[in-house]
């Protein structure tokens, strides 16, 4: 291919949409985000459509006018927050608000098959690998058609987050293996399993699960109306794509057995890159199905830089609109010493609660240690390291090769502190690799695959592997450490069930 031709990524996260053009050899030529705050109420965590494909069609306007002069686009990719559903009828318009995987309505679905068999959960877990989570597309789906029989009467079918932007963008419904596999499914085929299916009592509505498509198969290309809402050319290729979670490891170099990838984002997460499914430690975390014959093997804490978000929220609304605003919240963090004056805080702070360490969908975020003497310093102090401490519990349940370091993407890996901290609980090197927008890149190599960029994923990723800022455990604090790591597991063992 020419060396004008420019690659774009569509990552569609739960709380910002962004996008990415790359070069053939997966160098950032310019990138873009629009927020997508979502609705939450209940445990119903919701996004709209309208606000969803406003910043959609936003970001992919921006980057057609940044590739002008810079090359020409020929080729799209996608990758969005997994599971959830989103629900469209026989024209492809969407029926009802987009459900984010943090949703935890379909928790009674659940519920009732526990009560039929008491071991459902692991038995889900033998064929999908996964801990089931309450915003899964299946238990959601389930859900659906118990508590709004009439408008799914007009659906045609429950699609995730980037499966619908593709449809909005092409007009074809479809899904992909990553996907299909966790909605929950099988994970030793990468497919849907019929059994599941069937378990949750969907086998006469299976219609309304789509096709399920190679994540490098061109699926469509852009509408006329679809180019006319983004400035995309028509005709352009989309490819089927993958999850966030997939494109991830993709973008950032880690389609390989044995890589260690860890994203600290919305969502925090630390998994292992192998050759084959693994299945231990039982019904704890998730199994993702990679292309090629990969799976990625990872442990979640659900909830990562929400928890500071959060916190910075509450307690620092005078820095609020503030161009210094980490700067100065990372500097109240460094000037408490390790262990945070004695405040522990659990970083369980989704409404879906936890699938590791152990699987709870009641486990919740929290203090503890207060005393008049704290201020929101040590507060602040005390989030950065239970996320950091919560990556450790993460590490050790994937026992990964020794000596092996991790890789670490996502916005928490901007924060040269948090990084530090992590490298000292869990006493690995920690890499963030060089470059951004590691699920727009990930996007945009399966489109370049596709198109015949490159041999294979495999081989795509490998081309953007590399170097990035390294931090070395240093050891100096280690007692106070293990301190810290003491009284944060006393707290988590109070607390989780």
């Amino acid at each position: 291919m020419a060396a004008t031709d420019l690659f774009l990524g569509l990552d569609a996260g739960s709380s910002v949409c962004k996008a990415a053009l790359f070069d053939g050899a997966g160098r950032l030529v310019a990138s873009t985000s629009e927020p997508t705050p979502l609705l939450r109420a209940g445990g119903r965590v919701e996004l709209d459509p309208a606000r969803a494909w406003a910043a959609a069609s936003t970001v992919l306007r921006q980057m057609a006018q940044a590739a002008e002069g810079q090359g020409r686009i020929v080729g799209l990719g996608l990758s969005g927050a997994m599971v959830g559903g989103w629900v469209v009828d026989a024209e492809g318009q969407t029926l009802r608000p987009g459900i984010n995987w943090e949703d935890s309505r379909a928790g009674w679905v659940i519920d009732r098959l526990r009560t039929a068999n008491p071991q459902v959960l692991s038995d889900i877990f033998a064929v999908s690998g996964s801990a089931l989570q309450q915003g899964c597309t299946l238990p959601l789906l389930a859900a659906l058609l118990e508590e709004e029989p009439a408008l799914m009467a007009r659906a045609a079918a429950i699609l995730t987050y980037k499966d619908w932007l593709r449809l909005r963008l092409t007009g074809v419904i479809a899904t992909d293996a990553s996907e299909a596999a966790v909605s929950p499914g099988d994970a030793r085929s990468q497919a849907r399993s019929g059994a599941l299916i069937d378990l949750f009592g969907l086998t006469g509505q299976a219609r309304l699960l789509p096709p399920v498509l190679p994540s490098v198969a061109i699926a469509g290309h852009v509408t006329a109306k679809a180019a006319a809402e983004t400035g995309l050319p028509e005709g352009l290729p989309v490819v089927a794509g993958a999850g966030d979670v997939v494109a991830n490891v993709i973008g950032a170099g880690g389609l390989r057995p044995g890589a260690i990838i860890g994203l600290l984002g919305t969502t925090c997460m630390i998994g292992l890159c192998r050759p084959e499914p693994v299945f231990t430690p039982p019904d704890l975390g998730l199994l993702f199905s990679l292309p090629e014959g990969h799976w990625f093997r990872a442990m979640v804490n659900v909830a990562g830089t929400l928890n500071l978000d959060w916190v910075v929220s509450l307690f620092c609304p005078d820095l609020a609109g503030r161009d210094d605003l980490w700067d100065r919240v990372t500097q109240m963090a460094a000037r408490v010493p390790v262990g945070a004056r004695g405040v522990t805080y659990l970083p369980y702070l989704s409404e879906s609660g936890i699938i590791a360490p152990v699987a709870d969908p009641t486990a919740r975020a929290g203090f503890g240690g207060l005393t008049p003497a704290v201020g929101r310093d040590e507060m602040i102090r005390a989030v950065y390291e239970g996320v950091a401490l919560s990556i450790a519990d993460l590490c050790d349940l994937l026992a990964p090769p020794e000596g092996a370091p991790i890789v670490l993407t996502g916005g928490g890996g901007r924060s040269a502190l948090w990084c530090a901290m992590i490298a000292e609980v869990t006493g690995r090197e920690v890499i963030v690799p060089t470059g951004q927008e590691f699920g727009a890149r990930g996007a945009a190599l399966l489109a370049a695959t596709a198109l015949g960029r490159f041999g294979s994923v495999a081989e795509a990723s490998a081309a953007v592997a590399g170097a990035g800022c390294s931090y070395v455990p240093i050891g100096e604090d280690a007692r106070a450490w293990a301190a810290a790591r003491a009284a944060y597991r006393l707290a988590r063992d109070k607390a989780l069930t």
